[in-house]
């Protein structure tokens, strides 16, 4: 097999600038999920998934995001590879190495690392992508249809329901129709507010099912056919994932909660020894401080990895 070739201490620079960047992001990460914690009925979480998900520097950002994970994981595999190209046929005896047990572990424990980001995706990013069905919210002011308040005032006035003054304009209309011969306008007027009704009703009966938040600004727990209606019939309502009540959720679930937390000690392990490595690798690491940054390195990971931890265990015992 013919690589490009690319010296093997340049790909190592690529994989610790690019494995550095992720460390600071795995911090932000976790510190934004103990937003969960919080006793506000998620006000603060969805306020922060809100302003993530449409302010336009945080999508460019996430884009940049995902290409530096995957140039991550190409550097990665192909110096690895390269590595193992180089010396095709292995040592008939093991020598004994100073080579920290978690370098050896740095491969495997980074692919359990990306199938767990394969799930981690499927179960809230691809929601939002549009690409998995989840649980959504949508603001009640994006709700409001001049339209159809009017129909609602005049089935009031008429002491008539919404559904009973829907149907009597059809009536009315099937029979201009038959006079005129006209049918598609009207046919597409009586359907458009029987979709708007549709919509009333559903909001109707998120309000009797308290899904809404506290300070009743939230639509919750809508599901993917509530959505697509949505967007069909009021385009600009703009409904998003419900990433708090999803979370919490996932997490009442304890086999998930288990695979995470089987998760979060493999992160820990791959963690534990990018940021002394990463050092290593720039040469900023030396005898004098190395066994300084080695400790800086597993309180880093101990403290992101429990941070994540915390989250799924506390909301899994109901906290």
């Amino acid at each position: 097999m013919n690589l490009p070739k690319i010296h093997s201490i340049s790909k190592k620079i690529c994989v610790a600038l690019l494995g550095g960047f992720l460390l600071l992001f795995v911090l932000f990460h976790a510190s934004a999920n103990l937003l969960v914690l919080r006793h506000d009925d998620g006000a603060w979480y969805s306020a922060f998934c809100h302003f993530m998900g449409t302010n336009y520097i945080v999508k460019v950002f996430e884009v940049v995001l995902l290409g530096f994970i995957a140039l991550h994981i190409c550097f990665t595999a192909w110096l690895w590879l390269t590595n193992r190209l180089a010396r095709p046929v292995r040592y008939h005896q093991a020598g004994r190495s100073k080579t920290h047990p978690g370098s050896k572990l740095m491969m495997w424990t980074g692919i359990l690392i990306f199938a767990f980001l394969v799930m981690h995706f499927c179960q809230f990013y691809f929601v939002k992508m549009g690409w998995v069905k989840g649980e959504y919210m949508v603001k009640v002011e994006k709700l409001q249809d001049e339209e159809m308040m009017q129909m609602m005032q005049m089935a009031n006035q008429m002491d008539m329901t919404p559904e009973e003054l829907i149907d009597q304009l059809e009536e009315s209309a099937s029979a201009y129709t038959d006079e005129n011969g006209d049918a598609a306008e009207t046919d597409e007027y009586i359907a458009g507010l029987r979709d708007k009704l549709a919509v009333m009703t559903m909001v109707q009966h998120a309000y009797e099912e308290n899904n809404f938040s506290e300070d009743r600004q939230w639509i919750r727990h809508l599901t993917y056919e509530d959505r697509q209606l949505l967007r069909e019939v009021l385009p600009e309502s703009d409904p998003e994932p419900d990433f708090y009540f999803m979370v919490r959720q996932l997490f009442q679930n304890p086999i998930m909660v288990l695979l995470y937390l089987i998760m979060f000690v493999v992160l820990f392990i791959h963690m534990r020894h990018a940021l002394p490595s990463a050092f290593q690798t720039l040469g900023l690491n030396n005898y004098k401080y190395g066994k300084a940054i080695d400790v800086i390195g597993q309180i880093y990971a101990c403290v992101v990895c429990l941070m994540f931890a915390a989250v799924a265990v506390l909301v899994y015992l109901g906290l």
